[in-house]
C-alpha cells in the first residue's frame, strides 16, 4: 500500500493540472457567455438577461460536417432588427422597403450530425480580443460583414476608424476588445478596370490582369489575423483576360480574333493568383477562410429579364441542388483552395473552408427581391436575388464561422501532426 501512494498522488496531481489547462484553453467555458448587465436587448427591449441565451458548448461539433444539414425553425430569432442596427445596407434592408413576411428570419442551420450553437457575440469578441479580421470580396462580402456587425451589436457597437471616406474600404474598431474589423472591396480579386475597347458591342467590359493581384487588399493582409476571402458574381460579366500584359482570351467579349475561353478560365486563374499572393505574403501569419459561392435564386427569368425570388420558406435538402455554372464555379473554388492549402502548409499557414454553399442553396426565400428599394426607384438590379436580407439567413454564416474558430486549437494541432507525418513519409 505504501508503494502505491506516490502513484496515486501523481495521478491526482496530473489530473488537477490537466483540468486547469482545459479551463484556460476554453475561456468560453467560464463567464464569457454572459452579456454585460447594462447592455440593452435591441430586439425585445430592456436590459439583457444576466446569462447568455446562446449555447456555449462547441465540443459536439468536433468531427462533424458543419456544412451538410437542414434549416430548422428558430423562434428566438432575429437577434437584431433594422431599427437597432445601423450597419444594414439599404439594398438589404428588406423591412424598411415593405417586406411583409417575417418567417424567413426565423430559421437556423442544423448540421446533420451535431448541434450548431447560435452565434454568441460575447464569445466571439473575447476570442478575437487584440486581433483583427478582414473581409476581401465584393458586395456579398460586405453583406456578410454587416451581418456580423449587427450580431455583435448586442455587446458593443464599433467605432469607425476608416482611413478613407470610400465606403468600399471600411475599418471598424471594437474599443473594449482592441478588435479591428475591415473590408476590402474587390470585384475579381485580381487587378481589373472597366473599359470599352474598340471592337466590342458591350458598353463596358472588365479588363482583368489574371496574374496580378488587386493591390488594394494584397498590400494590406499582413496586418490581419483572420482573412475571409470570397468572389464570384462579377465573373458573369463580359471580360478581357490579360497575362504578362498581353491579351490572351476573353469571356463573352464578342470581339474578332479574341478566343473566348469562358468565365471559368478567368475564375480559376484569378483564384490561383489570389491564393498564390497570400502564400507569398512575407509577414502574413493569419488564418485564411475561403467563403464559398453564394448562390443566386432567380426564377422565371434571368436577372434582367423578369427573374425573381418570391419564396417564403427554405427548401429541404432533397428538393433542390446546386447545378450548372454555379456548380462549376464552386468546384473551381474548392480545387484551388485545396491546392493553396497544401502550398500554404509548407509555410505554416492555415487555410479553412467556410463552405456555406449547401446551406444557402436552400434559401431562395432570403433575398431582398424587390424589397431593397422603393418601387419608383430606377435601379440596375430591380429584383435582387443575389444579396441577402438583414436580418436573414446570412446571419448563420457567423454561427458556422464562430464554431470553426472555437475548434481552431484542436484543428491546428491535428494539422501539425498530419503535416509532420507527411514530411516523414516524403523524407
Amino acid at each position: 500500500m505504501e508503494q502505491k501512494t506516490p502513484k496515486i498522488v501523481l495521478l491526482i496531481t496530473t489530473l488537477f493540472l490537466l483540468l486547469m489547462v482545459i479551463s484556460l484553453y476554453n475561456p468560453w467555458a467560464t463567464t464569457l457567455g454572459v452579456l454585460p448587465p447594462s447592455t440593452p436587448d435591441p430586439v425585445h427591449g430592456g436590459p439583457s438577461a444576466p446569462a447568455s441565451p446562446f449555447p456555449s458548448s462547441s465540443s459536439s461539433s468536433l468531427g462533424c460536417d458543419l456544412f451538410t444539414g437542414e434549416w430548422v425553425p428558430n423562434h428566438d430569432a432575429p437577434y437584431y432588427t433594422n431599427e437597432t442596427c445601423w450597419a444594414i445596407h439599404d439594398h438589404q434592408n428588406c423591412m424598411r422597403y415593405g417586406r411583409a413576411d417575417t418567417g424567413f428570419m426565423r430559421w437556423r442551420w442544423k448540421p446533420d450530425g451535431c448541434e450548431l450553437p447560435v452565434f454568441n457575440p460575447a464569445q466571439f469578441l473575447e476570442l478575437v480580443r487584440d486581433k483583427s479580421m478582414a473581409f476581401v470580396g465584393d458586395s456579398v462580402a460586405r453583406n456578410q460583414m454587416q451581418s456580423l456587425i449587427c450580431l455583435l451589436s448586442r455587446v458593443e457597437y464599433p467605432i469607425d476608424v476608416s482611413p478613407t471616406a470610400n465606403e468600399n474600404f471600411k475599418r471598424w474598431e471594437y474599443a473594449s476588445y482592441n478588435f479591428t474589423l475591415a473590408s476590402f472591396w474587390t470585384t475579381h480579386l485580381v487587378r481589373s478596370t472597366e473599359t470599352r475597347p474598340p471592337g466590342t458591342p458591350h458598353p463596358e467590359i472588365s479588363t482583368l490582369n489574371l496574374d496580378e493581384p488587386d493591390e488594394t487588399w494584397a498590400s494590406e493582409i499582413h496586418a490581419f489575423d483572420y482573412l475571409i476571402i470570397s468572389s464570384g458574381r462579377w465573373f458573369t460579366h463580359p471580360m478581357l483576360f490579360y497575362e504578362e500584359k498581353k491579351l490572351v482570351a476573353c469571356h463573352y467579349c464578342l470581339m474578332d480574333n479574341v478566343k473566348d475561353l469562358t468565365k471559368f478560365y478567368g475564375y480559376r486563374k484569378a483564384m490561383r493568383t489570389a491564393f498564390r499572393t497570400i502564400n507569398a505574403a512575407k509577414d502574413y501569419k493569419g488564418i485564411t477562410y475561403l467563403r464559398t459561392l453564394s448562390p443566386s435564386h432567380f426564377e422565371n427569368g434571368i436577372w434582367n429579364k423578369g427573374g425573381n425570388c418570391v419564396r417564403t420558406r427554405p427548401f429541404l435538402s432533397n428538393e433542390t441542388a446546386l447545378g450548372g455554372d454555379e456548380m462549376e464555379m464552386y468546384m473551381i473554388q474548392v480545387e484551388e483552395f485545396r491546392r493553396a492549402e497544401e502550398e500554404g502548409r509548407r509555410r505554416g499557414l492555415r487555410y479553412r473552408l467556410l463552405d456555406t454553399t449547401q446551406a444557402m442553396v436552400l434559401r431562395a426565400d432570403g433575398h431582398p427581391s424587390r424589397y431593397g428599394h422603393w418601387p419608383e426607384e430606377n435601379v440596375t438590379l430591380y429584383n435582387d436575388c443575389v444579396h441577402w436580407c438583414l436580418p436573414g439567413p446570412i446571419d448563420s454564416w457567423s454561427d458556422i464561422l464562430l464554431e470553426m474558430m472555437k475548434n481552431e486549437g484542436v484543428r491546428s494541432k491535428a494539422d501539425r501532426l498530419t503535416w509532420s507525418s507527411v514530411r516523414k513519409l516524403r523524407g
